[in-house]
This record gives structure tokens, C-alpha cells and sequence, in this order.
């Protein structure tokens, strides 16, 4: 496999087992060695130097926590305890904090620049706080619910009920035929971008089914095989972007206009060509930070 997808490679041991133990989550909590990740409107505390990387914080920082908010426990790496906080509720959290050469960088935008590990743990961070600020009441039965599990779940104290932040699978997938892939074009993009097609899995649907299906509603071809490559944690907000080769016996296109602007064949040069030399063509292809840049560039790569 090539390089390492962005926002994959988390080396925190998440530890599930340990997190269900309430006292242990209070030890770690009350340890001075713990290390906290803060974020601020969903942006991360990062260092933004010739090598970026995430600026940890000390266990002071929770004296800045709105009330009632808790730290998510994000894992442990050699035997310390990782956290997550968010800040959003203070107007100015680096003078409220008091560091210097640190900032909130726009979640995406660092990814890129982060070591791999880095950018693994940003994505279950980003995603966990997303996910807690989204799910402060019951689903059943409208109470509000409370941190558990270290931030693994939120139970409910009204009716028992536990909730568990799930990832929302995509399937992503190239299109091709012979010497040639069909790349699409959303209706919000700008012209002459282009990207592998891609839509959520519905209920009851295997990964095969939901390609075939997001392939003939789009452009109206029937899939007749499907190869799984890779996937990606997605965190915005909080998406399990499976990547796929999808092959079609045709190539005569029905565009759906609601979903797409546009979509057109490519042969295996003209993506290579834009691979290397994107100034060179009239078209532009996802950056490396997405998983269709990955899939994109594998396709050109595999033996037909």
C-alpha cells in the first residue's frame, strides 16, 4: 500500500477496557502527566512551525472548562493519559490559557501538515468533541445525558439509555472501464474540478450493493464488480470514507443533475499527466489530503 491516507495512523491505545473504569478515569484525570489537545470552535491548538505539530496542554487547562464540561479521554501512549477539551465557550482562549507560539489552526487546513500521527489523533479529537456537542440529549426520551466511559458514550440517568458515537460509512469509488475512469463533478464545485463518485450507505445495504447503487443513480451505469482498495477516517464531522474500484460493462452516461454539474471519462494518461503536472491540463483533481486523490492515483497504478 502507498503512503499513509491522512487522518489515519492514531498511535493512542484507545484503551476501552480501562476507560469503563470510573476511578481509573478520575486517576488520570488528577495526574500531572496527563496531556490535553484544546480546541476552539472545532479549530486545534497546534504549532505551526517549519514542522507542524499539535500543542499538548497541561492539566491546568481544565480550570478554563465551561462548567459541567468534561475531557474526553482520547487514549494512552506510554503509559499517559491523552485528552480532549473544548475551549469554544471562552472569547479568548490563548490569553485565557497564556501561550505563546500556538494558535487555533482550522482543522483541515493543518492535516497536511502534521506528522501521520498527528493527524490521527486531530481526527478522533475533532470528531469525539463534534459528536458530544451534537448529542447532549436523549434520543428517547428528550433528557439531558451525561459524559460516560471516559467519552466513549453519553448514557442517559432518566432512562438508561446509551449512546455511542458512530461513524456515517461513504462509500467512495473510481468508476473505470478498459483505459479509462469516470470522475464527476459537484453541482458546488468549482468548474472543471473533477473527483471519484461517492454517496452515503444506507440501512441493510453491503459496501458492494451501496457502490452499485450510488453508480446508477449518478450516472446511470450498471456496476457489474467491485474491488475494496482503502478507507479514511473523514472528521467533518465525522464520516468512514471506504474507498472502492467500481467496474461497468457501458459508458453511456445519465448525469443526475441534482447530485452532479457534470462527469466525463478520463484516460489513464490524461490523470496521470494531471497527477504530476496539474498546471499542465484543464482540470483539477482532489488533493492529497482527501482519499479520492489516493484512489485516483492507485487506479493509475493497478495491472488491468
Amino acid at each position: 500500500m502507498h503512503t499513509m491516507i491522512p487522518f489515519s495512523g492514531n498511535p493512542l491505545d484507545r484503551a476501552a477496557n480501562l476507560r469503563r473504569d470510573d476511578a481509573w478515569v478520575l486517576e488520570q484525570l488528577g495526574s500531572v502527566e496527563g496531556r490535553y489537545l484544546a480546541f476552539s470552535r472545532l479549530n486545534v491548538l497546534a504549532r505551526a512551525a517549519e514542522q507542524a505539530e499539535l500543542h499538548w496542554l497541561e492539566s491546568s487547562v481544565c480550570e478554563h472548562l465551561e462548567d459541567g464540561a468534561i475531557p474526553l479521554l482520547l487514549g494512552v501512549r506510554d503509559g499517559v493519559a491523552h485528552f480532549a477539551v473544548d475551549l469554544t465557550s471562552l472569547s479568548d482562549p490563548i490569553a485565557a490559557i497564556g501561550i505563546e507560539g500556538a494558535d487555533f489552526a482550522d482543522s483541515r487546513g493543518i492535516a497536511v501538515s502534521l506528522p501521520e500521527g498527528d493527524a490521527g489523533i486531530l481526527a478522533q479529537a475533532r470528531a469525539l468533541i463534534d459528536w458530544h456537542t451534537r448529542h447532549r440529549f436523549c434520543g428517547s426520551c428528550g433528557s439531558a445525558t451525561v459524559v460516560a466511559s471516559g467519552g466513549s458514550m453519553r448514557k442517559c440517568p432518566n432512562c438508561g439509555d446509551e449512546h455511542y458515537p458512530n461513524p456515517h460509512p461513504v462509500v467512495i469509488m473510481v468508476v473505470w472501464r478498459g483505459d479509462q475512469c469516470l470522475l464527476g463533478s459537484g453541482r458546488q464545485w468549482a468548474q472543471q474540478r473533477y473527483s471519484a463518485l461517492a454517496g452515503f450507505m444506507d440501512l441493510g445495504e453491503t459496501i458492494e450493493e451501496a457502490v452499485a447503487r450510488e453508480v446508477k443513480e449518478e450516472v446511470g451505469l450498471e456496476v457489474d464488480g467491485v474491488v475494496y482498495q482503502e478507507s479514511q477516517p473523514w472528521p467533518f464531522p465525522s464520516n468512514l470514507m471506504i474507498g472502492c474500484f467500481a467496474h461497468v460493462a457501458g459508458e453511456d452516461l445519465t448525469v443526475d443533475p441534482v447530485e452532479l454539474s457534470g462527469a466525463r471519462w478520463f484516460s489513464r494518461d490524461e490523470i496521470r499527466n494531471a497527477l504530476e503536472r496539474p498546471e499542465s491540463v484543464e482540470f483539477g483533481l482532489p488533493g492529497p489530503i482527501a482519499i479520492a486523490h489516493h484512489l485516483i492515483r492507485a487506479w493509475t497504478e493497478r495491472e488491468i
